[in-house]
């Protein structure tokens, strides 16, 4: 996460008008082959389900709008859907689970932790199914720790997951219970102290001759979790490669030779052979920095080990990543991480919000969404950094009240209907103040998720020559489903 930069700040670029300048250019970019072309034309009369976030709803089901045939002259807002334009896959939506998220939610009660571990990841209701977890202790931690404390320890003899097993590991393995295809993926925060020039895991930089006993590190770590149950899908190089945090939290500067160095000639290798089907994703830090993530990707050499981008929404604007796909079609983006305040007065009811960001990020290329801390207390906590980010809920410390943010009920819109393996298929619009994205679940299912943050409005979805009118409240975000 970056600190530089706020989340109220960060939330600021997700303005409707450039949303909507986002989707006029992915008009002109090609569309990704064709996979599987079915039918994709809805029957004359079928329904829509229609699912509301709004001032007096929250994922509610509404009734239904129809597909009749579409008019002579469009709408004045109007939603146009091209099926036989189909972009990137879908690998899912969820949150981390971090030192601090997983000590909140283990202070619960067994029968409240299960409810809430239900209601967060079963795919009959949220549904979430993309879970960041650290490697060591983040800023949101209970203390701070890596998994090699101590002196110099180059043989790491004293490597451990010790700290992890009272509850980060119960949790995830209840998470993973309880949605069997939770894609798990992990970044570290900092190398042990004795690795860095500084001798700490407060800010400072790696140093260079410690690289093949980190990537042995990263090794340790993603077997002894494989072993307790937690197989890891993916991991990052290091949490926001380009900042020390000015040495408040665990962070580490990652120079980009480092960088391409540690996962062409070390981690790549090793993982590769120990046999582990772990994909390795660059940067994990903000828009701004797509420069870096060009440069990085012209190593062909590091491409044979990692082709994914992580990103982080704190600086620049999600076009940013378009610039990277456009030359690296082959590469995978992914948004891996943020979140809101807690101090923000509307942090219960920003969907808006979050619903514009999502659609910004899906429609520059991302195949999955993450956001920060899935649960924090009312005031942040745990946290040993200086920073007032607050979960996706909020477990109250004395009452143990859960409370679902605005950012909770965005995701909903998104997880409790699209499923992995959905495509994102073409969509748009003149209207540039309405967010919007199209995408059609695996069994042929299509999706529309609009953001209306403006009164209360009717708009024209129209699909070939089909069309349905759809009431948008003030306020809301409005997931439509059809067959």
């Amino acid at each position: 996460m970056s600190k530089e930069t706020s989340r109220r700040e960060f939330l600021g670029i997700s303005t409707l008008g450039v949303v909507g300048a986002w989707a006029s250019e992915e008009r002109e970019r090609p569309a990704a082959p064709r996979i599987a072309p079915g039918n994709e034309t809805p029957k004359l009369g079928s329904d829509i389900s229609i699912w509301v976030t709004s001032d007096e709803d929250r994922f509610a089901l509404v009734p239904p709008s129809r597909w009749g045939p579409a008019a002579g002259t469009a709408a004045a807002d109007q939603i146009r859907l091209d099926p036989s334009r189909e972009f990137q896959e879908i690998l899912g939506f969820g949150a981390s689970l971090t030192d601090a998220a997983c000590y909140t939610i283990h202070q619960l009660a067994p029968p409240a932790r299960d409810q809430l571990l239900e209601e967060l990841f079963h795919p009959t209701r949220m549904g979430l199914s993309v879970c960041r977890i650290c490697v060591g202790a983040s800023d949101y931690s209970t203390k701070l720790y890596s998994l090699d404390d101590g002196e110099p320890d180059p043989e790491l003899t004293r490597f451990s997951i010790e700290h992890d097993r009272e509850y980060i590991l119960p949790v995830l393995r209840q998470a993973r219970q309880t949605n069997p295809d939770l894609f798990v993926f992990s970044s570290p925060w900092s190398p042990p102290g004795w690795m860095k020039f500084n001798g700490t895991m407060l800010g400072g930089s790696m140093r260079n001759h410690y690289l093949p006993v980190y990537a042995e590190y990263y090794r340790k770590f993603l077997e002894g979790y494989a072993a307790e149950g937690v197989p890891i899908g993916a991991v990052t190089t290091q949490n926001e490669v380009d900042t020390d945090q000015d040495g408040r939290m665990p962070a580490c500067i990652w120079p980009q030779e480092y960088e391409i160095q540690f996962v062409r000639d070390h981690l790549g290798p090793l993982l590769a052979a120990s046999g582990m089907a772990v994909k390795i994703w660059i940067l994990d830090h903000n828009y701004d920095l797509w420069g870096r993530a060009l440069c990085t990707l012209e190593d062909e050499k590091l491409r044979q080990h990692a082709n994914a981008v992580a990103w982080h929404g704190y600086r620049g604007t999600p076009d940013m990543m378009s610039k990277v796909h456009d030359l690296y079609p082959d590469v995978e983006m992914h948004w891996t991480e943020g979140g809101p305040d807690y101090t923000d007065p509307a942090y219960l009811t920003d969907w808006c919000k979050w619903g514009a960001t999502f659609s910004a990020i899906l429609g520059n290329w991302c195949r999955s969404i993450t956001a920060w801390n899935l649960a924090l207390d009312e005031r942040g906590q745990p946290n040993i950094g200086p920073f007032p980010c607050g979960g996706v809920v909020t477990i109250d410390s004395v009452t143990k009240e859960v409370r679902r943010s605005g950012q909770y009920w965005a995701l909903a819109q998104y997880s409790r209907v699209l499923r992995r393996g959905a495509r994102r298929f073409g969509s748009a619009s003149d209207a540039a103040d309405l967010a919007h994205v199209a995408l059609k679940n695996p069994d042929g299912q299509q999706v529309l998720v609009v953001t209306n943050r403006q009164g209360a409005r009717t708009v024209e979805v129209r699909l070939a020559e089909m069309a349905a009118s759809v009431r948008l409240k003030a306020n809301s975000l409005t997931t439509l489903a059809w067959r």
